[in-house]
């Protein structure tokens, strides 16, 4: 499908692991604990970086998905080969995303956690009035619908699989609820983020699949490298703005994968301490 191709991509730790993955090494996810089989976009930088690394050292086995496989294979880097997948994914195509599904439950047998982290801040910084309709189409396309492209495909796994059943969580902003100046696209693609969540959580109920949403704000990756040496403000300003550490989202994940099914985080928040969000406008 595509020309998605699923590759093994850290040297194997243990020589005797299974090269086909099992579905015993899930038991315990089947109520969310640890060990389980987790999916993160958006895996070659920043924050889906800092997650996949953050959910290894927790036991779980990692697809990692993203555009570039240079990247993929510096995440894994450091992970444990036989708990690791690198899968170079374009999820704005659903070909490439079923493959992508279907490479993990080959290798894994089943699927207990998504990360739903894949997005884009193109367009950002360009008044209304000037962004074009290709570039809203493209931030549409990678934060809504690649998003629900790949709820989608795990929805579908989870639904499936025995134990049914398991974990979505997508990847919101502080933009989910108040907007930065010149970033339309971008907003419009969190606020409806938000309605996917809802949907997912509502209609995930018969089948144990849980889904929550993380607002984040200002974590130090490059898509805020900006924040760090001025950024317009409500008010027509230009200041730098304080940011937090990936890590510190990448924990809160954790924590939220680490709950069983009859548990949710359903919104959370996790943001630069003194940041502009409250009083934010």
């Amino acid at each position: 499908m595509g020309h998605t191709a699923a590759v093994r991509c850290a040297p194997m730790s243990n020589a005797g692991s299974d090269a086909g993955g099992n579905a015993s090494s899930s038991a315990g996810s089947s109520t969310g604990g640890s060990a389980g089989i987790a999916v993160v976009t958006g895996a070659g930088s920043g924050i889906g970086r800092s997650v996949a690394r953050a959910l290894a050292a927790a036991g779980w086995s990692v697809a990692l998905a993203g555009r570039r496989a240079e990247a993929l294979a510096e995440t894994a880097a450091p992970l444990p080969g036989d708990r690791v997948l690198c899968v170079p994914t374009d999820v704005t195509s659903a070909e490439q995303v079923a493959a992508l599904f279907a490479a993990v439950r080959d290798r894994f047998g089943r699927v207990d956690l998504l990360f739903n982290n894949a997005g884009t801040f193109a367009g950002g910084g360009v008044p209304v009035e000037d962004l074009d309709p290709e570039t809203w189409r493209s931030v549409v396309d990678v934060n809504l619908t690649g998003a629900f492209l790949c709820a989608q495909a795990a929805f579908r796994a989870m639904k499936e699989q025995t134990p049914q059943g398991g974990r979505i969580i997508n990847n919101g902003s502080i933009s989910a609820h108040v907007p930065r100046p010149h970033s339309v696209a971008y907003t419009a693609t969190k606020h409806a983020m938000t309605g996917l969540t809802k949907s997912l959580s509502l209609d995930g109920r018969p089948y144990r699949i849980a889904c929550g949403q993380l607002d984040i704000g200002n974590a130090a990756t490059e898509m805020t490298a900006r924040m760090r040496t001025g950024i317009l403000q409500a008010n027509g300003e230009v200041a730098v703005e304080p940011v937090m550490d990936a890590a510190d989202v990448a924990a809160t994940v954790v924590h939220m994968a680490a709950l069983p099914l009859e548990a949710n985080v359903q919104f959370a928040t996790v943001m630069a301490t003194t940041m502009p969000y409250i009083g934010r406008g």
